[in-house]
């Protein structure tokens, strides 16, 4: 039995990149996922090579009516959310609109693999994983998989005996823990940032304030 086996998973943008790479390593642990995409022939494309267990659903992941259609699927078909991947979408309205689709997060993994670029002001000065899991109460935000752009993401993560570094930071400790095991079962090398107003900072870009970590390609080679 797979690690995710009958749990259901929401990935925004899961069509390309990263969170298609995700999306199919989620099928494979068991998990049943909905993937969106704005092209219908890349999302086509992306479930047939996912091949199994999931949905695609075409839309733009930061127009809200595209997303209320997204959720309404969701709910008729599964009933659930257990884990949002969002890798596109961005803006207060947009995850306001997301944490609308269910009645509860509590329990829940949401993975911000977004960059948000708003002056601190409009963020409350919180980094902005802080400000999204304000939307979703109750739920385990990890911040992962954004400090390098999709393509490289997308690319064979190890090379020449090392793995493509990731870095992931969270509030909840024990909310990394799992990500970093998908992370490891990807390819990757996850290297735990602490909390998102810590560590968690040099993978944030505040107004025009780069986290010094962001667009760094690094790779952990195999003891």
């Amino acid at each position: 039995m797979g690690k995710l086996e009958g749990k259901v998973a929401v990935i925004t943008g899961g069509s390309s990149g990263m969170a298609l790479a995700s999306a199919k390593r989620f099928v494979e642990e068991g998990a049943y996922v909905f993937i969106t995409g704005r092209r219908q022939e890349s999302l086509d494309e992306a479930v047939k090579l996912i091949g199994r267990n999931v949905t695609g659903v075409r839309g733009d992941a930061s127009n809200l009516d595209d997303l209320d259609r997204l959720f309404n699927i969701v709910k008729r078909e599964k009933g659930k959310i257990d884990i949002l991947y969002a890798s596109a979408g961005t803006g207060e309205a947009v995850h306001r609109e997301v944490a609308n689709a269910l009645p509860s997060w509590e329990g829940k993994t949401v993975i911000d693999a977004t960059n948000a670029f708003p002056v601190p002001e409009e963020l409350d000065g919180l980094p902005s994983s802080a400000f999204v899991a304000k939307a979703f109460t109750g739920a385990k935000l990890v911040k992962g998989f954004n400090h390098l752009i999709a393509a490289t993401l997308a690319a064979d993560p190890i090379v020449e005996g090392g793995h493509r570094v990731v870095f992931l930071s969270s509030d909840d400790e024990d909310a990394i823990a799992p990500v970093a095991d998908l992370a490891k079962q990807l390819g990757f090398a996850p290297v735990k940032l602490g909390k998102s107003d810590e560590g968690g900072a040099l993978v944030h870009a505040r107004g025009r304030t780069w986290g010094q970590l962001i667009f760094q390609d690094l790779f952990k080679k195999e003891q």
